[in-house]
């Protein structure tokens, strides 16, 4: 990880390469989402960025403060079958992320005689409807219970904070899939199962 501060010299040239690399994302999202999926330009290496559990983004060592500039870098991330990357038409450069990129911190509830339609806040400000296109998930965690997932685009996905996680538990209900009693969550007409229904203790 990319823990220690840098010295002076460090400082000025990481400044420098962010304040480029901020600047080609600029011009790269200026239209909206830029088609990443399309670019293929130089590998540059690592840049001492890192994004944590909790989705703070940090700069060598340091948080990035400003929500503008980590917004835009959420723009021009890609997840590459061997790592994740900044990309613009002009340089990629490797980054890492410790759990997922990104992080659901608001559920919007909406739906009518068709059934619940659930839209998520990220961190960094999309609003992502839980739907085929954009599945929910739910792995175990390291200390018991469940991590939800919710696919954001492109292979990013966000992890939903706890108290999301304990408002969708609340909504869950029963199915029959494929003859097993499961334990989930609808949305937009698509049922997202968290477990079987006779583990749902164990992830209480």
């Amino acid at each position: 990880m990319a823990n220690d501060k840098p010295n002076k010299g460090d400082a000025a040239s990481g400044t420098s390469a962010l304040e480029g690399l901020s600047g080609a994302a600029l011009r790269a999202s200026a239209a909206g989402l830029p088609p990443v999926h399309l670019w293929n330009p130089p590998f540059c290496g690592e840049i001492g960025m890192r994004i944590a559990r909790d989705g703070t983004w940090f700069y060598q060592g340091s948080p990035i403060s400003r929500p503008a500039m980590v917004r835009l870098f959420s723009t021009i991330l890609r997840k590459d079958p061997e790592r994740f990357v900044l990309v613009t038409p002009v340089e990629m450069v490797a980054i890492e992320v410790e759990d997922a990129p990104f992080l659901a911190v608001e559920m919007i509830v909406d739906g009518d005689d068709a059934g619940p339609v659930l839209r998520f806040r990220t961190n960094v400000g999309d609003v992502v409807t839980a739907d085929g296109a954009h599945p929910l998930r739910f792995e175990p965690g390291p200390s018991g219970g469940l991590k939800p997932y919710l696919l954001v685009r492109g292979g990013l996905e966000a992890l939903v904070s706890r108290p999301l996680f304990y408002d969708l538990a609340a909504r869950g209900e029963m199915r029959d899939i494929g003859g097993c009693a499961m334990y989930g969550v609808v949305s937009a007409g698509e049922f997202f199962a968290m477990c079987p229904a006779a583990e749902l203790e164990d992830f209480s």
